[in-house]
């Protein structure tokens, strides 16, 4: 590629980015848009609508949302948005940092190192390959070479110095935050799935003998997790019908009186209309055996949560095993109420590792077929084959379709891949939602990897020969002869990906002509209660694939750090505005997700390093090979001390802080505030989301009569169409 194609890509990107952050600073202001915009604020401090007066002010782009978003501190962001948010930036907050390091060194240094490499007379910059920006461009044997051995060293220390300090300081912050936050259910209860029947007694009997005999001091109670009936099936439809219908009626004297309220929809009823009850079905009847009720609802029980009267003797009875057979009284730590799965507790346990290689190899299966749409943007990218194809192909169009189009490509099919690795996620069998974004973004993770950068990288010549699987020594000669090669097109997905992808994340495409449809076409008001949680499943992947990228590249093709340079930035500035005002933290996952990062930081440093020195070898640099192996032995072993060191208070909790916290609430009477508030803590099958992520209820209700409920709700409902239908017309006779 051509510095000229390079040059057409940036400037379609750079114009993209402008058009859309203009659009956002007019768009934000205006009062229809609020909920696009303000989707947490709306959830949280239940903003309304302001009066929707003209001004010219609306119509001017401003850049304020710029300052509010930098000047915010990290403790206002991990209170509105909780630790994870705080992870997350600090993610952005270590790229800035050790790319700004890279940048001035590789730039200033190694850049004009390979641009002078081979005594040749250059071209006009423009028409030059960009090659010549890259070590391919240095001579064999070049003592130059030791200015990318020295610039690899520089590196690879700060990014190791930066990293401790990193996981230090959020060690730091998890520590606090669990012994800082209020009670939580969770560190209360146990999971307690693969429960042995017996036919002499009632499942729920069997669970409380067992944990009242083996940790009677320590056990408070349990409650039985069901499958849902038809009956539950009947309340969830008739609780998400209501929440429509409430919706309706706040916005039934809006100062226009849109066409909406002619509709059926405009009916609202009280809060008390659909009345959740705790399941007193089952326990009504526990000792009648005879009962097919009681024993229909027995067999469809897939486990239990089990509450303990502390949080030290919850983490131990999730840790041992229960029984001499492993796959009977299986244990684990329950998730915190909002942060569980409740439709895979229905799982038997017994499926859950044939569902695990079940879902590994469909992804496998479906990273192996993505080679197909790679190897076509690849194609796009070779000139010879498109001047063969299409001779007549010249100019502007030429640079278009090399420089801008196959980036756009890739970008598409790539849009394919979240919805997909969640599904599988899902069905795995993961008992939480942060566990099934984690296991999703590990996924999304690794096919990034394989397919976005490694089938980039060696399309070229091993998708037609299979070197890579016939000849696995000769990886590192391969990569460090065709990376350099493929940085332009790493350029131009960076400027699409990157760039554009930041612009259309707070623009909010999606969403914005969604919100047109649904208040302009439609004629619906704003949901505040339906808003989005932060994709850590599809973001967290993208940045760290962009630092493997910048790694990779820093010393082989230094021109793309400015460009991630800016990513970076502009990226830290865009995240912190949509954690503000944006997504909602419907569940915690404890900064769980910094382990991923720092595996995937020093597995792109071993990378950068087995690259260079494949780059040596081919160069005939004997003491630099030298040097970067025994660069490479000291990162895996800098590695091996993080984990030892900190990867644990990340997986697990410590006795010292759970036995201090049990104390501090036991003397201050707080433990039985807690004892109380955990049997009524955990709520299965939220209604109007089937089992989604939006709402919280107790948990197994039931209607206590089925009939007689509903006939009170038909008369609340009838009451109160009479009362909306009375103010309507009082407000139209007031017109």
């Amino acid at each position: 590629m051509e510095l000229a194609a390079l040059l057409t890509s940036a400037g379609i990107n750079i114009s993209l980015c402008i058009l859309f952050l203009t659009l956002y600073s007019i768009l934000r202001k205006q009062p229809h848009n609020f909920g696009v915009y303000f989707g947490r604020r709306l959830a949280e401090e239940k903003f309304r609508d302001q009066v929707d007066y003209f001004s010219f002010e609306r119509l001017l782009p401003t850049a304020g949302w710029i300052v509010k978003a930098y000047w915010c501190t990290e403790e206002e962001i991990r209170r509105v948005a909780g630790l994870d948010s705080v992870v997350f930036l600090r993610l952005f907050i270590f790229s800035i940092r050790i790319f700004s390091i890279t940048t001035f060194i590789c730039v200033f240094i190694v850049l004009p190192v390979n641009y002078h490499g081979q005594e040749m007379s250059h071209t006009h910059i423009p028409e030059e390959s960009l090659n010549v920006y890259t070590i391919a461009n240095l001579k064999e044997g070049s003592r130059k070479l030791w200015v990318h051995c020295v610039a690899l060293y520089i590196i690879t220390i700060a990014a190791c110095v930066l990293l401790y300090q990193e996981y230090k300081y959020l060690s730091r912050k998890r520590l606090a935050h669990i012994t800082g936050s209020t009670p939580n259910p969770g560190h209360f209860a146990v999971l307690v799935r693969s429960i042995p029947k017996s036919g002499n007694e009632l499942l729920d009997d069997t669970i409380r003998n067992f944990f009242v005999n083996y940790h009677g001091a320590s056990y408070l109670s349990h409650q039985m997790i069901y499958r849902k009936g038809k009956l539950q099936n009947f309340v969830d439809n008739a609780e998400r019908a209501y929440r429509k219908f409430v919706r309706v009626k706040l916005s039934v004297f809006d100062q226009n009186v849109r066409s909406s309220l002619n509709r059926c929809g405009l009916c609202g009823v009280r809060a008390s209309s659909f009345q959740l009850y705790r399941n007193k079905f089952v326990d009504a009847k526990k000792s009648d055996l005879t009962d097919p009720e009681v024993v229909e609802a027995q067999k469809d029980c897939p486990g239990a949560i089990v509450f303990f009267k502390t949080r030290y003797a919850a983490i131990v009875a999730s840790q041992v095993l229960q029984s001499s057979n492993p796959m009977l009284w299986v244990t684990n730590s329950a998730p915190e109420p909002r942060d569980v799965y409740w439709s895979n507790l229905w799982i038997p346990y017994r499926q859950i590792w044939l569902r695990k290689i079940a879902t590994l190899s469909g992804s496998v299966f479906f990273m192996f077929v993505f080679i197909v749409p790679v190897a076509f943007v690849q194609s796009m990218m070779q000139l010879d084959q498109l001047k063969k194809m299409f001779p007549h192909l010249k100019g502007t169009l030429k640079t278009v379709i090399t420089g801008y189009l196959p980036s756009v490509v890739l970008l598409l099919s790539l849009y394919t891949v979240p919805p997909l690795m969640m599904r599988f996620s899902s069905i795995e069998g993961s008992i939480s939602r942060s566990g099934r974004k984690t296991s999703a973004c590990t996924k999304i993770l690794f096919f990034n990897i394989w397919n976005v950068f490694f089938v980039n990288v060696l399309s070229g010549s091993v998708l037609n020969q299979l070197n890579v699987l016939t000849r696995p020594k000769d990886m590192p000669s391969m990569l460090a002869e065709l990376v350099p090669k493929q940085a332009t097109f790493f350029i131009t997905y960076v400027l699409t990906s990157g760039w554009a992808s930041l612009c259309s994340e707070i623009l909010q495409v999606y969403n914005l002509v969604y919100n047109f449809f649904r208040r302009c076409i439609f004629g619906y008001q704003d949901d505040p209660g339906y808003v989005y949680s932060f994709p850590y499943h599809t973001e967290v992947p993208k940045v760290l694939l962009f630092n493997l990228l910048g790694f990779t590249f820093s010393i082989m093709a230094p021109l793309i750090l400015p460009f991630l340079l800016v990513y970076f930035c502009l990226g830290y500035l865009v995240y912190r505005n949509q954690i503000l005002n944006v997504y909602y933290p419907k569940y915690e996952m404890g900064g769980k997700l910094w382990p991923i990062m720092h595996n995937t930081m020093v597995f792109s440093l071993v990378l950068t390093q087995i690259i260079a020195l494949g780059v040596f070898t081919i160069k005939n640099s004997p003491v630099a090979t030298g040097f970067t192996i025994i660069l490479l032995i000291g990162t895996i072993l800098f590695n091996e001390y993080c984990r030892q060191r900190f990867a644990r208070i990340f997986n697990s909790f410590s006795a010292q802080d759970l036995i201090e916290l049990d104390r501090e609430d036991e003397q201050s009477g707080r433990m039985r505030e807690i004892h109380e508030h955990l049997l009524d803590a955990y709520c299965q099958s939220p209604p109007g989301s089937g089992g989604g992520d939006n709402d919280e209820v107790p948990i197994e209700m039931i209607l206590e009569d089925p009939a007689q409920e509903a006939s009170n709700s038909s008369q609340e409902l009838c009451d109160t169409v009479q009362e909306v239908a009375g103010s309507i017309q009082e407000h139209i006779e007031e017109k």
